[in-house]
């Protein structure tokens, strides 16, 4: 080109000579370089990085010998050096610094004997303010309404707390802890009678309501299935209310926490999956169940 176009003229290439020399040292780097592989063995298959990440999250005692020993047990043959450097890129640090459980698994492996206690009120068409105080079993989720009183003064509360207690043990239930918080109404009657049947109660710290996490939680799903969409006039309402929404949630309501089963799930037979479907109204309709008719 150089030579068909003359020198005055060369200002219209479209070009500089500094890109062709690029270009060409580019063009040489592509020709000449060759597959390169890292030293070493070869990473782990992407399905035995994940199946090494769920061991060590579900066992955060087990050190690297121990999982790989499992996942031999399991077909699959990988060094403890490959574990460790598999947690290592995660950034998950030997078995000894992962050990130690979260609030959520103590919790879960104290459930069995654990209750947790609250009050909570509901005011009424004329304003009436009542409270209500209740009782869930941790482990499964099973709440118990004890009472509905304007006034939960210490002679209400310690009979409906006595009455509660005599039927754990009378059903023979030994539970070991209550979790409530530090409010007025928790007398020390209330704690003298759980202590009788052996339950040592617990106190939240001040304004921490996730400490008694259970027990909020379940006042926060009866307002959002059923308070929140009534009008209550008098205790007596307020109380057949909570009493049949009680029958619902235990029996009924599929929990999240209990892979989709009810705290106390009915006993039936088999279920093939097919024939009628039958539905129940609860609290005249503001609520549904449904079943397969028999």
């Amino acid at each position: 080109m150089a030579r068909l176009i003359p020198r005055e003229h060369w200002a219209a290439f479209l070009v500089t000579p500094e890109t062709i020399l690029r270009w060409h040292r580019a063009l040489v780097r592509r020709r000449w370089t060759y597959p390169h592989r890292r030293p070493g063995r070869p990473p782990p298959p992407e399905e035995t990085v994940e199946l090494i990440m769920r061991l060590s999250k579900e066992n955060p005692r087990w050190g690297h010998l121990r999982i790989a020993g499992e996942l031999k047990k399991l077909g699959v043959t990988v060094s403890k050096g490959s574990v460790a450097n598999v947690l290592r890129r995660h950034g998950l640090t030997p078995a000894p610094r992962r050990a130690g459980p979260s609030w959520a698994e103590f919790l879960r492996a104290q459930a069995k004997g654990l209750l947790a206690t609250e009050f909570f009120t509901v005011d009424t068409v004329l304003l009436r303010r009542y409270y209500v105080l209740f009782v869930i079993e941790v482990e499964r989720r099973v709440v118990h309404l004890l009472g509905v009183t304007a006034n939960p003064d210490n002679p209400w509360v310690t009979p409906v707390v006595r009455t509660f207690a005599t039927e754990l043990e009378e059903a023979g239930r030994r539970l070991r802890f209550l979790v409530r918080d530090g409010d007025a109404k928790f007398t020390s009657s209330f704690d003298t009678v759980f202590a009788s049947i052996g339950n040592e109660a617990i106190k939240t710290p001040v304004r921490s309501p996730r400490a008694n996490a259970f027990a909020e939680r379940w006042v926060s799903t009866l307002r959002d299935d059923c308070l929140d969409h009534l009008l209550i006039f008098r205790r007596r309402h307020l109380e057949a209310v909570v009493t049949e929404y009680l029958h619902h949630y235990n029996r009924s309501r599929p929990h999240r926490g209990l892979e989709l089963e009810p705290p106390e799930p009915a006993t039936a037979g088999e279920n093939t999956g097919t024939g009628t479907i039958r539905r129940r109204d609860v609290l005249g309709g503001l609520i549904h169940e449904y079943e397969l008719a028999a």
